[in-house]
């Protein structure tokens, strides 16, 4: 099975919650600044798990719903819950119960454009993305414009000002545990960069130049980012720490963000670093580093694929409503595995002259559910054993005739139902070869015994 399952299946239960109410601001922000980051299917994601955020009940779904939803396969869904959580937008928690397994999907808001424009991973890695004149350009839209004037005289009232108390014996509100949902801000991207050593970033700063306090007021994970970022050691770190010094001997953020700028134009590149990302999937086992065979393929093409994305290549046009049903029965009431499913559903639709039969189907499905069939290799090769039987089943289900018709026509079976007859073992003629060698023995006996008496 591919390695994806074993994180996340189509059968796995979620539901999804906000950690805030989100705003017309936050789709805004999503759009303009946080799409050319993770992609079109992250953004597709996170906008549907905000819609199912938002019903007035939760409600729990399976992850073949998304499949269903985003028309894609678990893998890149997966891969794009990947990159929300490493953006900060997402945090994924899991339970088990038994064999169940359900994730709960908390969305979290975006940064708001000046703490975007302000981490210098984000802002980079934008400005690598889109390019300088429309990042200037999204820069300016959310820019302050607004000034106000010297001329102005703020008159506004405070809250002392227009309210008093007044005693009229009510009673206090009794402070209880309720948790009242509040604005919160945005955490931004969950950074952890274990591996940069900021003893040795001081150990190369003397007092008299960069005072300790000073340094204490720098955030230890903005010089971590920037060192990530323009891949700065931190021998590097203290040259640019000297460079954004001010006269005060101190260190402001904005003076800190533009000297390792500077120091990478100056040292390493004047083309701005470009983050990739570092996540890959584990690629299918590959015997002995060989070529995928063709059924190895295919069996990662079932593992892979949505039932109904299957019968739409199997049938060359969209499927019938009820055959999808009956694969998100199986699914979702009995519990079978995606690649499991479409070998049963191909399997029946190659016997059974392209119809996909309800009764059929499900008698093999309680077949296989009762020998615990996980995997789409499983499947394939219980299918191959157990031929002869399941065709059994297709003849009691279809009405008795007097006389059998001899098929017109000719069975196309996939690839790798013929794979049993590959290679078939020779059968050794072993009793003519003992013949042979007794015969050959007693020619030599009778030549010699012959030689003897002459």
């Amino acid at each position: 099975m591919a390695t994806v399952y074993k994180e996340l299946q189509p059968v796995d239960a979620y539901k999804t919650i906000l950690s805030q109410p989100f705003s017309n601001y936050d789709r805004q922000l999503l759009t303009l600044f946080y799409q050319p980051l993770i992609g079109s299917e992250a953004m597709s994601l996170f906008m549907t798990l905000w819609a199912d955020a938002e019903q007035e009940n939760e409600l729990e779904y399976t992850h073949y719903h998304l499949m269903n939803l985003l028309t894609r396969p678990l893998g890149p869904i997966l891969e794009a819950r990947i990159s929300l959580e490493a953006i900060g937008l997402l945090r994924t928690y899991t339970k088990k119960e038994g064999e169940a397994r359900s994730f709960l999907y908390e969305l979290s808001p975006p940064l708001d454009a000046k703490a975007f424009l302000e981490d210098p991973l984000l802002s980079t890695f934008l400005f690598s993305k889109i390019g300088e004149q429309a990042y200037r350009s999204l820069r300016n839209r959310f820019a302050v414009i607004t000034e106000k004037s010297s001329d102005y005289i703020e008159v506004s009232r405070t809250f002392l000002d227009v309210f008093k108390p007044v005693s009229q014996g009510v009673v206090p509100i009794d402070e209880d545990d309720v948790k009242v949902l509040g604005r919160q801000v945005a955490k931004g991207i969950p950074f952890v960069n274990s591996d940069f050593d900021f003893s040795l970033l001081q150990s190369g700063l003397s007092e008299q130049m960069v005072p300790r306090s000073s340094l204490r007021k720098v955030s230890q994970e903005l010089i971590a980012k920037l060192a990530f970022l323009y891949s700065l050691s931190p021998l590097d770190m203290q040259k640019v720490i000297m460079m954004a010094l001010d006269e005060d001997l101190q260190i402001p953020e904005v003076r800190l963000r533009r000297a390792a700028a500077d120091f990478y134009k100056m040292n390493v590149s004047k083309t701005p670093p470009v983050l990739e990302k570092n996540f890959t999937q584990d690629p299918p086992p590959v015997k002995h580093a060989e070529k995928m065979s063709r059924e190895d393929e295919y069996i990662y093409y079932l593992e892979n694929t949505a039932p109904v994305d299957m019968l739409r290549d199997r049938n060359g046009k969209e499927p019938l409503s009820v055959d999808v049903q009956l694969a998100e029965r199986l699914i979702n009431t009995h519990s079978l595995p995606v690649g499991v499913v479409n070998v049963l559903l191909d399997y029946v639709f190659i016997r059974n002259d392209g119809k996909i039969t309800n009764n059929y189907v499900e008698r093999i499905a309680s077949h296989w559910m009762n020998k615990k069939v996980e995997t789409a290799k499983e499947a394939m090769d219980l299918s191959r054993k157990e031929h002869d039987e399941y065709m059994k089943w297709k003849n009691e289900g279809q009405k008795k005739t007097s006389y059998k018709r001899k098929s017109t026509h000719e069975e196309i079976v996939p690839e790798w139902f013929n794979k049993k007859d590959e290679n078939p073992k020779e059968k050794p003629k072993k009793k003519n070869v003992e013949m042979d060698e007794r015969r050959r023995k007693l020619r030599e006996e009778l030549q010699q015994m012959s030689r003897g008496g002459k």
